[in-house]
This record gives structure tokens, C-alpha cells and sequence, in this order.
């Protein structure tokens, strides 16, 4: 039996998407779907249309780049941006993974797969990106000087921002706080 590997793609259940210097070059219907939009919005631009702030994408760059240079793969879980349709603008928490194709140029081409955790873990208070990173690192089991070191900020000025997330989650504990950020 031949594999049709265009099929194969084209039918994943999970989004995929081929991308060239941070731009998709290719994905499937499931990353259409989940991002609200159809191939011809996504096919060519770059990755930055699916995140919630300019700043956030760039960062994110940075962060997994000597990642990708050292193994040529990165995944994590983070709060990305439906493009259009019927829930247009609406954040949800994604675990991406990847691959680079090349890991000594690890933006250079690359093979990513997109699974949407919206159904297991909703989006329920309003964060700035840089709760979202901490929030995210939190879920990851991190502790505060750990995230600040991956941020590159002091452990201080996590704790900061992870009071406020206690506060907007009505958690009482980091612990408390984690199960409500996993559970929604």
C-alpha cells in the first residue's frame, strides 16, 4: 500500500503547518479550523497573525531559537488568537511543538503542529503577555527564579506578576492557583 503523504497531511488531527523564516508556507484544514480561517489567510504570512501581541511572537522567537539550535525541536503551551470566523479575536491555550528542519538555522524552515486545549483548559481572565508567559511556565511545574531566568527578568518580578494572576483567579495558594489556570 502507498502512503499519499499530501493526504496524510491534509487529513492530520492536529494543525500543521510548514513554515519558511516564520512564515507558513503550507498547513492543513484542521490549523484552518482552529485559527477560524481558510488557507488562503494563513498560507504566507507569517506566524505572528496567531498570536495575541506583536511582542509576544517576537519574544517567543528569541526564547526558542537556542532551543531549536541545540535538539531542533521546542514545545510548549501558550495562549494564541483565533484569526477570524465566528470566535475572531478569541484567545485559547495551544500546545505547539516543532521541528527544525535545519538546526543550525532553526527559523529557516520547520515543521509544526498545533493542538488546541481550549475544550480542557479555557482562557477565563484577561492577561497581559507577560502573565501569559508566567502563567504558562507555572503550569510547566517552574519555580519563580526558574521562569525568571528563562524571561530573563528577576524572581522578584515574577512573584509580581504571579500575585496578580493569584488575584485574578481568586487563588489562594500558587498551588491553588496552577489547578485553576489547568482547569480554566
Amino acid at each position: 500500500m502507498d502512503i499519499d503523504y499530501r493526504q496524510a497531511f491534509d487529513l492530520a488531527p492536529v494543525g500543521l503547518a510548514l513554515s519558511r523564516n516564520r512564515t507558513m508556507i503550507d498547513c492543513n484544514q484542521q490549523l484552518c479550523d482552529m485559527f477560524g480561517a481558510g488557507k488562503d489567510q494563513l498560507v504566507g504570512q507569517s506566524f505572528q497573525v496567531l498570536y495575541p501581541s506583536a511582542d509576544e511572537f517576537e519574544r517567543l522567537g528569541a526564547r526558542m531559537a537556542p532551543l531549536l539550535n541545540r535538539n531542533g525541536t521546542y514545545a510548549d503551551d501558550r495562549i494564541m488568537k483565533r484569526l477570524d470566523g465566528r470566535f475572531k479575536g478569541e484567545t485559547f491555550w495551544c500546545h505547539v511543538s516543532g521541528r527544525a528542519l535545519n538546526p543550525s538555522a532553526p527559523h529557516e524552515a520547520g515543521i509544526w503542529t498545533f493542538e488546541d486545549l481550549s475544550a480542557l483548559r479555557p482562557v477565563r481572565a484577561e492577561l497581559t503577555p507577560r502573565e501569559r508567559e508566567v502563567a504558562a511556565y507555572l503550569m510547566q511545574g517552574q519555580t519563580s527564579k526558574q521562569i525568571g531566568k528563562t524571561l530573563e527578568i528577576s524572581h522578584r518580578t515574577v512573584e509580581i506578576y504571579r500575585a496578580r494572576l493569584m488575584r485574578k483567579y481568586k487563588a489562594s495558594t500558587t498551588a491553588d492557583l496552577v489547578h485553576k489556570l489547568m482547569s480554566g
